[in-house]
C-alpha cells in the first residue's frame, strides 16, 4: 500500500432519498478515498432465488470511479434473504434455545449445506460482476463471522468425527474427558450424547474449539472463492470484532483470530469504545495490538465510530484523536460504521458520520481535517512498523475453559485477567504484540505476560519453562497450568509443570473477600492494594516472596513471588490485583527486563507510540487523553511535528491541549 484509506461504509440501498452525487461531494470534502459496500444486502442483490440485480452496486461503482473514491466489495453472507429461509427453514440455526427465527442477522447456520450452497453462488454471481472494475481494490469476506452457537444435527454429527480424528477410540476419550463421573461415560460412538446441555467443561470447552474451527473453516472457504477471481493486486480481508462488555472489550471468544487471519491478505477489525469523559484510548490499542500480531503486519480497522451512541458522540478533537491513535498502532485504514444515519430499524441510533439530516456536524467538520491530514502525511505515516520486547500471551482455550468455571471462581473471567495485564502496561507507555500457543515467536520477546493460562498442553508449559531457563522473563497471571489442554486437573503441584520455573506450589485457594496485601516494597498505598475474585495459597520454594496476603489466617502464605530460574526470572501473581496495583507490580519486572526507557517516564493520560515508517525514519505519537492540558519534555533526537510542520529541538518542552496530538518525524 501505498496511500493510508480513509474510509466510510456506504449503503446506497438504505437511502431514503437519491442523494449519490450529493453524498459523494460530501466525501470528496472530507478526503474519504474509500467506501466498503454490499456486505449486508443480500435481500437486493438477490431478491428472489436465482434472480440477481446489481443496480445499487453499479451504480455506486460508476459513481466512485468518477470521483475517484477506491471501493472495496463485502460478500453478502451474514444477513440471509427472506425467500431462502421462506423455502429452507433449516438454514437457520439451532442453538441451545432452539432454532432461530427469522429478523436478527447471523442467524444462519454456516455449516448447513443449503446455505453454503447458495452463498457460494451469490458469491460467484458477485465476483463476476465487479472483478474487473478498475475501483475495486479489495474483498471483505462475510462480516464480524463468528458460529453463532450453532450446535444442530449437522454440527454435532461433524463433531463426533472430529473427536474421532483427535482420539483413537472411544476409552481414550472417555479417560481424558473423565466421563465416568455422574454415568457421563460412552461406550460406543453411536450412543453419543447431544452436547449442549453437557456438564463436563473437558466437552463443552473442546466443542468450543471446534466451533472456533468452523469459523475459520468459513472464511477460508469464502477467500478461496475470492482468489478464483479476484486480480492480483487486491487483497482479501475480513472484519473481526472483540469480546463485547458495551464496546470492544477482550478477545473473542466465538473465533481463533490468529488462525482465521491466515487465509486474508490483510488483517482488519472493528473497535468500538466510551468517548467523551470516558475515551482512553485503550480500546483503540488494545484492538490495534491484537489485529497487527496477527498477522505480524499492518492492518485495517474497518469499522470504528464516528457518532454513534448518544453517549459516544465526541468531544471536539476526539474524532481527530481516534483516528491518529489507530495509525499509532499501525493501522493503514480507518473507516467508520457508517456515512449516514439510519432512519428505521434496530441500529436507527447507531449513527454515522452524518446525522439523519444529512447536513453538515461537528464529527464532518472534524473528519475533513482529518482526510486532509491523512492525504498529506500518507507517505510518513503508513506502513508504521514496530519491534516490540513485551509480547501478551493469550489463549482460546484458557479463556473457554476457565469461564466455564467462573460461578466456582468468585466470577472471574479470561478476559478480565488480560486486560488488567494489558491495560498497566498501556497506561505505562509499554509497547507490546499478542502471540498465542501456535506463534513461532515466542523467543523473541524480552518479557512476556501469560494470563490465567489455565488450559495448556504440557508442552507448551515445558516451552515457556526452556524460555525462562534460556535467559527470557515472564509473568503468569493466576490460574495458570491448572488444567491440560483437555481441561483435566493436573495431579501434580499447582501450578502444573510451570512450578519448576516459579519455584511455588500450592493447593488451596479461597475467596478475595476484603484482603490487601503486606510485606511488599511496591511505591502503592496500602489502601490500593485489594484484590479480587479469589486468591492461591502460594508457597515459595526456591521463589522469593514480593508480597503476602494481610489476613489473620491466609497471611502465611505469599501473594506474588519471584524465582531466578536459569539465567531468567518467573514471576507468579497468584491474585488478581486492581489496576493501580498491577501497574506497582509490573514496574519493576519491566525495569529489569531491561524494557524501562525513555516512554516510560509518561504515563495515562500521556499516552506514546512509536515506529519506523516506510521512509526509515522514527515517528513518535504523543496524546493526550483527558480534558486538561499537560506538558512533558520531548527526549529524543529533534525532528519536524507533522501535523504543524514546525521544527522541533531535542528536549523541546512540548504542551499538549485537551485531546491533543503531536507526531514527530526525527531527523
Amino acid at each position: 500500500m501505498n496511500k493510508l484509506l480513509y474510509g466510510v461504509a456506504y449503503y446506497d440501498e438504505y437511502m431514503p432519498y437519491e442523494r449519490l452525487q450529493e453524498d459523494i461531494k460530501m466525501m470528496k470534502a472530507a478526503g474519504i478515498n474509500v467506501v466498503r459496500i454490499a456486505e449486508s444486502t443480500w435481500s437486493t442483490l438477490e431478491p428472489q432465488e436465482g434472480i440477481f440485480h446489481f443496480h445499487h452496486i453499479d451504480r455506486v461503482l460508476a459513481a466512485m470511479e468518477a470521483a475517484d473514491i477506491k471501493v472495496i466489495i463485502g460478500t453478502p453472507t451474514y444477513a440471509v434473504p427472506t425467500w431462502m429461509v421462506k423455502a429452507h427453514p433449516d438454514v437457520l440455526a439451532i442453538t441451545p434455545q432452539g432454532q432461530n427465527k427469522y429478523g436478527p442477522r447471523q442467524n444462519m447456520d454456516i455449516t448447513n449445506p443449503t446455505y453454503l450452497y447458495y452463498s457460494e453462488r451469490v458469491i460467484r454471481k458477485l465476483m463476476e460482476h465487479v472483478k474487473d472494475h478498475p475501483s475495486v481494490i479489495g474483498y471483505q469476506v462475510d462480516n464480524e463471522t463468528k458460529h453463532y452457537n450453532a450446535c444442530g444435527p449437522n454440527v454435532q454429527h461433524r463433531f463426533i468425527k472430529y473427536l474421532k480424528t483427535k482420539f483413537d477410540n472411544i476409552e481414550d476419550l472417555n479417560k481424558a474427558y473423565g466421563f465416568d463421573y455422574w454415568s457421563n461415560r460412552i461406550n460406543d460412538w453411536n450412543d453419543f450424547p447431544d452436547v449442549t446441555a453437557t456438564i463436563n467443561g473437558s466437552l463443552s470447552s473442546e466443542f468450543a474449539r471446534f466451533q472456533r474451527s468452523l469459523v475459520t473453516e468459513f472464511l477460508g472457504w469464502q477467500a478461496e472463492i475470492i482468489r478464483e477471481y479476484k486480480r492480483d493486486e487486491q487483497f482479501i480481508t475480513h472484519n473481526f470484532d472483540f469480546a463485547w462488555r458495551g464496546h470492544s472489550y477482550g478477545i473473542q471468544t466465538d473465533v481463533n483470530h490468529f488462525d482465521a487471519a491466515r487465509s486474508l491478505d490483510i488483517a482488519g477489525v472493528d473497535i468500538y469504545h466510551p468517548s467523551q469523559e470516558e475515551l482512553t484510548g485503550r480500546e483503540i490499542s488494545f484492538g490495534g495490538d491484537v489485529a497487527r500480531s496477527m498477522k505480524r503486519d499492518n492492518y485495517f480497522v474497518i469499522e470504528t465510530e464516528a457518532q454513534a451512541f448518544a453517549g459516544w458522540v465526541p468531544f471536539p478533537g476526539q474524532l481527530k484523536l481516534q483516528a491518529f491513535s489507530h495509525l499509532a498502532s499501525g493501522a493503514n485504514m480507518v473507516a467508520y460504521w457508517h456515512w449516514h444515519s439510519l432512519h428505521n430499524a434496530i441500529e436507527t441510533y447507531w449513527k454515522g458520520l452524518l446525522s439523519h439530516d444529512f447536513q453538515p456536524n461537528p464529527a464532518y467538520e472534524e473528519a475533513k481535517i482529518i482526510g486532509k491530514a491523512f492525504d498529506r502525511l500518507s507517505s510518513k505515516l503508513i506502513n508504521l512498523k514496530k519491534q516490540n520486547k513485551v509480547a501478551v500471551l493469550f489463549s482460546n482455550e484458557s479463556l473457554t475453559a476457565l469461564n466455564s468455571f467462573s460461578g466456582f471462581n468468585e466470577g472471574l473471567e479470561y478476559n478480565t485477567v488480560l486486560r488488567r495485564m494489558y491495560d498497566a502496561l498501556y497506561n505505562l507507555n509499554v509497547p507490546c504484540d499478542f502471540i498465542d500457543p501456535s506463534s513461532e515467536t515466542i523467543e523473541d520477546y524480552s518479557l512476556i505476560l501469560v494470563p490465567a493460562l489455565y488450559s495448556a498442553p504440557d508442552s507448551l508449559l515445558n516451552r515457556l519453562n526452556a524460555y525462562v531457563e534460556n535467559g527470557g522473563n515472564i509473568v503468569y497471571g493466576l490460574r495458570s497450568g491448572f488444567t491440560d489442554d483437555n481441561v483435566k486437573v493436573r495431579a501434580s503441584k499447582q501450578p502444573g509443570i510451570i512450578e519448576k520455573a516459579c519455584g511455588i506450589s500450592y493447593s488451596q485457594f479461597v475467596s478475595a473477600k476484603n484482603i490487601t496485601l503486606k510485606d511488599y516494597t511496591y511505591q502503592i498505598d496500602s489502601t490500593e492494594t485489594n484484590v479480587q475474585t479469589i486468591i492461591e495459597l502460594l508457597t515459595p520454594e526456591t521463589a522469593k516472596v514480593l508480597a503476602r496476603y494481610d489476613h489473620p489466617y491466609w497471611g502465611e502464605y505469599a501473594a506474588i513471588t519471584q524465582n531466578q530460574y536459569g539465567t531468567g526470572t518467573a514471576t507468579y501473581i497468584g491474585c488478581l490485583p486492581g489496576a493501580d496495583l498491577m501497574e506497582a507490580i509490573l514496574k519493576p519486572i519491566l525495569s529489569n527486563a531491561g524494557v524501562w526507557d525513555k516512554d516510560q517516564e509518561l504515563h495515562f493520560p500521556l499516552i506514546t507510540k512509536s515506529g519506523m515508517n516506510q521512509e526509515g525514519k522514527k515517528l513518535h505519537y504523543y496524546f493526550n487523553y483527558s480534558m486538561e492540558s499537560h506538558s512533558f519534555e520531548y527526549p529524543y533526537g529533534s525532528g519536524t511535528e507533522l501535523l504543524s510542520e514546525l521544527t522541533i529541538p531535542a528536549n523541546a518542552h512540548i504542551l499538549l491541549e485537551p485531546w491533543g496530538i503531536r507526531i514527530i518525524e526525527e531527523n
